[in-house]
């Protein structure tokens, strides 16, 4: 028994060192094995334009807006227009009613008949009574008579067409026109409703004149000049970004704020067409070339960061220094540790080892593209 066990137990000893030495070997493989990696997970390291200066803060307003209102009392017999429709200048969006000023108008075109009838008989008069005062048949009492009557006839005549021109502009007044090309941005009034006079009837803005109207805290105000570019987002566009101009400041500021408004003209290109949209940005008041790194690539040790670059076939484990972070893009400037042109790891993982073999294989986009239509 003691000779099968010992034979056994070597048996078992020899099997496990192979085993072993199997386990090296297959550790050793994987050492000397790349990491392959697409070139979509690597990033290269550029000098960037880094603009910095004060925040602004604000909506998306139409330069050109106009709340049409109401000019007489009168009650709403039409609008034509709603939320959201299309107009040129000169349309009809809302007709009052008229009845009460056509009266009036009509009133007064009587009137002005009859005072320049009278007018016509006092000045025949007055002329009957030179005649007759140049042959001494009427006195000077009822010459100057004639005179008053006729002077009191052009007088009349002169109300009456006073009153005539007032029925019948406040006739136009009850036709609401749209005073430009734009959109119906918001509507008052429904048929029916009495209009008083001042009362809003319709908003009417154009979408095209679109800027920003922001607000820059009094504390920076000294950075801001006109014509500075200015980068900024909107709600509702999601990452896009839009550009424009400072074209004019307010030398007043805000009474509740202390802030001071900034004008802001779009640049050319896409601009949001939605009004009262809330936007944010910064005024570019000064400008300078920087290495800016992408969050993405950075990894963290407490207080310290470092990135992941690829040199020379393997991946090595590299410390920096960081400045500021850039509010547009979101990235970081490094004072230390890269290059321009070093190609850095996208989305580093734990699991990289410095000095690690890495090769860089074709692009997969088309693969996962592929892979995508297939599902």
């Amino acid at each position: 028994m003691t000779r099968i066990t010992l034979i056994f137990l070597a048996m078992v000893l020899s099997l496990a060192g192979c085993s072993k030495d199997a386990a090296k070997a297959d550790a050793a493989a994987g050492a000397d094995a790349a990491l392959l990696i697409a070139p979509q997970d690597l990033i290269t390291v550029q000098n960037s334009a880094l603009s910095s200066g004060p925040s602004i803060t604000g909506s998306v307003q139409p330069a050109r807006r106009a709340d049409l209102r109401a000019e007489v009392s009168s009650v709403v017999v039409q609008v034509l227009k709603d939320n959201g429709d299309r107009v040129k200048r000169g349309d009809l969006l809302v007709r009052l009613d008229d009845t009460a000023i056509r009266d009036s108008l009509n009133s007064a075109q009587e009137a002005q008949r009859a005072a320049v009838q009278s007018l016509e008989q006092a000045e025949r008069q007055l002329q009957r009574l030179k005649t007759l005062r140049e042959s001494g048949m009427a006195s000077m009492q009822q010459l100057e008579d004639a005179e008053i009557r006729r002077n009191t006839g052009q007088s009349d005549v002169a109300a009456a067409k006073t009153r005539e021109v007032q029925a019948r502009q406040q006739l136009q007044h009850t036709l609401v026109s749209a005073p430009f090309d734009g959109i119906v941005s918001e509507r008052k009034v429904s048929p029916g409703d009495t209009a008083q006079i001042g009362k809003e009837l319709l908003k009417v803005m154009d979408p095209t004149s679109m800027r920003l109207e922001g607000l820059v805290s009094a504390d920076e105000v000294a950075q801001v000049l006109i014509g500075q570019p200015v980068s900024f987002r909107v709600n509702g566009y999601g990452p896009q970004e839009f550009s424009g101009r400072v074209t004019r400041i307010n030398p007043a500021a805000n009474a509740n704020t202390r802030q001071l408004e900034v004008l802001v003209e779009f640049a050319a290109g896409p601009q949001p067409q939605l009004a009262g949209l809330y936007a944010e940005g910064n005024i570019q008041a000064t400008r300078q070339s920087a290495l800016l790194v992408p969050a993405v690539a950075l990894a963290r040790e407490g207080d310290k960061a470092f990135t992941w670059r690829l040199k020379d076939g393997a991946v090595h484990k590299v410390g920096l220094t960081l400045g500021e972070r850039d509010p547009r893009s979101g990235n970081f400037v490094v004072r230390a540790g890269l290059l321009e042109g070093d190609s850095l790891i996208r989305n580093p993982t734990s699991a990289l080892k410095d000095g690690q073999k890495v090769q860089v294989g074709a692009a997969t986009a088309p693969a996962a593209a592929a892979s995508g239509a297939g599902k």
